[in-house]
C-alpha cells in the first residue's frame, strides 16, 4: 500500500529538494576527482588553467548545495513536527521522529552533517582569502567524506518518511520523555545539581574560549553540550510551557511557544560549533580563527540568557519557581 505521508506536500517538497541537491553534489563529484588527481598550481600547462576554471564552478556548487542542506534542518523538523498532525498519538515531532528505527538515526546524522558542511564553508572561506589556493585538495577531499554521509542521509530519508505508518499508534512526547515524577536524569544527579553543571561549564566555556584553548574548549562544549540538553528537557523547558511535567525537546517548536525552539537549539548549536571548530580547522588547515573564541561566546551566552529569562519572567509573573 503506498505511504499516505509521501503525499504530504511538506514531505514531497523536502525529498524534491534532497533529490535535487544530491544530484548537483553527484555531478560536483565528478569534476573534483578531476580536480584532486591532477591539481597543481605551480603548473603552467593548459590543463592546469582548465582545472582552476572548473574549480570555480565546483565550488560554486558545493557551496550552494552545503548551504541549502543547512537551511533544510529546520525544515525538516517543520517537517516532522506537521505530520504529527496525521500520525496517530503523536502530539509533536517527537513521536513521529520516533515511529520507526531509522527517525532518530537519521536526526543524528543531519546534524552532524550540518556540523561538518560548516567546517567546509570555513575552509573554503579561508582558502579563496589565499592566491595559491592551499587548502584545495583538502577541503575536497573533505567533500567526498561528507558526500559518503550525505549519501546515507539520502537513504534514510526515504526509508524514514515511507516507513511512517498511519495504522499503528506512536508514542507521544509525555511517554517518551516521561512526566511520573521519577528522576530520569544520569549519574544520580538531580535538578539542582544538573544547573550547577549547567551554569558551570558556561563559565569554563567562557574561560577557555578567552584564553583561546582550542583543546580545553573542544572538550568543555561537548560536556556542555550535553549538560545543556538535560538541562533544557528537564528543567528550563518546563518554564518555556509553563508546566512542570512537560519535559520535550520538541514542542518548544510549535507556533504555541512562538516557535522559541528553533532559536534557542539553533544558538546551542551555533555556540558549541565554533568553539569546536576551532580545534578541528586547527588540526585541518593548521591555523587558528580568532573569531571562532569569540563566536562561541556569543552564541552560548544568548543561549544561556534566553533559558535564565524564561525562569525569571515567570518568577516575576507568579512569584514562585514550578
Amino acid at each position: 500500500m503506498f505511504n499516505e505521508v509521501l503525499l504530504s506536500n511538506e514531505v514531497i517538497i523536502y525529498l524534491v529538494s534532497q533529490t535535487i541537491l544530491l544530484i548537483l553534489q553527484i555531478f560536483a563529484l565528478f569534476w573534483v576527482f578531476d580536480i584532486v588527481k591532477n591539481w597543481d598550481f605551480n603548473s603552467t600547462k593548459p590543463k592546469q588553467y582548465r582545472l582552476e576554471k572548473n574549480s570555480y564552478l565546483v565550488m560554486l556548487i558545493i557551496f550552494f548545495a552545503l548551504i541549502v542542506k543547512i537551511a533544510l534542518i529546520p525544515y525538516f523538523a517543520y517537517v516532522i513536527d506537521n505530520l504529527s498532525n496525521i500520525v496517530p498519538g503523536a502530539m509533536c515531532a517527537a513521536g513521529v521522529i520516533s515511529a520507526n528505527d531509522y527517525g532518530v538515526k537519521l536526526l543524528a546524522l543531519k546534524v552532524f552533517i550540518v556540523f561538518f558542511n560548516s567546517i567546509w564553508i570555513i575552509v573554503n572561506s579561508e582558502d579563496l582569502k589565499e592566491k595559491n589556493y592551499p587548502y584545495i585538495k583538502i577541503k575536497l577531499y573533505f567533500f567526498m567524506f561528507i558526500f559518503f554521509l550525505v549519501l546515507i542521509e539520502y537513504i534514510l530519508d526515504i526509508l524514514y518518511f515511507t516507513n511512517i505508518s498511519l495504522d499503528e499508534i506512536v508514542l507521544c512526547c509525555s511517554v517518551i520523555f516521561g512526566v511520573q515524577g521519577e528522576n530520569t536524569l544520569p549519574l544520580g544527579l538531580d535538578t539542582t545539581k544538573l544547573l550547577i553543571l549547567f551554569y558551570l561549564f558556561y563559565l569554563l566555556n567562557i574561560m577557555a574560549n578567552i584564553s583561546k584553548q582550542a583543546l580545553l574548549s573542544f572538550v568543555v562544549n561537548i560536556i556542555f553540550l550535553y549538560v545543556a540538553y538535560l538541562s533544557v528537557v528537564e528543567f528550563f523547558g518546563t518554564y518555556i510551557y509553563e508546566l512542570p511535567t512537560h519535559k520535550c525537546p520538541f514542542c518548544m517548536l510549535q507556533k504555541e511557544y512562538y516557535y522559541i525552539g528553533y532559536l534557542l537549539w539553533s544558538m546551542l548549536f551555533l555556540g558549541v560549533f565554533y568553539a569546536i571548530s576551532s580545534f578541528v580547522l586547527k588540526f585541518l588547515i593548521k591555523k587558528e580563527l580568532a573569531y571562532t573564541y569569540k563566536y562561541s561566546i556569543i552564541f552560548n551566552t544568548i543561549f544561556v540568557l534566553i533559558c535564565t529569562l524564561y525562569v525569571g519572567i515567570y518568577y516575576l509573573k507568579n512569584g514562585v519557581f514550578l
